[in-house]
């Protein structure tokens, strides 16, 4: 972890435990398992996937006044006001990661503030993390057993599946869809052709 935290492995697992529900704890562990497992299959630096899976739902359980109050403390973009924690998790997450746990590589900043929704350029690392969150072993949806064949066999072919998936539960929902997810999806799904209808 050196160069990346300021401390051991075990000092940041008790950091992030103690900032979430053993829950969620648990489900981050997860996602480091898969992430670790997707970098190795990748050529990605493992250790790298560890620390950005260990950190990226590190504000998941904050309150909405607190990254309310973040976004106007660190003069962050105003419409982030409008969204809510599927959102503020990631993009605010990064900025309370990056003040609480003195995490400031860029690379695993961006991975954490792109892994609800992905993005139209994303890297190696903000793909490995995207999909790791998608698919680790806790979670339980329809066809997760496609997602985990794809994601360790064409990683980006899972991030087209995967966001494909996240704009139809928006919608079915009835939820605010944040730009950032149609422009993912007509990115990596439309324009990679993978899964336009016939």
């Amino acid at each position: 972890m050196e160069g990346i935290f300021p401390g051991t492995r075990e000092e940041l697992l008790n950091k992030v435990k103690k900032s979430v529900s053993e829950r969620r704890y648990q489900h981050i562990l997860g996602v480091e398992k898969a992430a670790v497992k997707i970098a190795k299959k990748n050529g990605y630096d493992c250790e790298k996937a560890s620390i950005a899976a260990l950190v990226h739902d590190y504000a998941k359980e904050r309150s909405n006044e607190e990254f309310k109050q973040k976004i106007l403390d660190d003069n962050l973009d105003e419409d982030l006001l409008n969204w809510n924690n599927f959102i503020w998790h990631g993009v605010v997450g990064a900025e309370i990661i990056k003040e609480q746990l003195q995490i400031t590589d860029e690379e695993i900043l961006n991975a954490v503030r792109r892994h609800t929704v992905g993005a139209v350029e994303m890297t190696l690392l903000d793909k490995i993390i995207y999909v790791a969150d998608f698919v680790e072993q806790g979670r339980t949806f329809p066809d997760v057993e496609i997602a985990r064949v794809l994601a360790y066999s064409d990683l980006n072919v899972a991030v087209g599946f995967e966001a494909k998936h996240t704009l139809e539960y928006l919608i079915s929902s009835s939820s605010l869809v944040y730009p950032e997810a149609i422009l993912a999806y007509n990115k990596w799904v439309v324009n990679k052709g993978e899964f336009n209808a016939k």
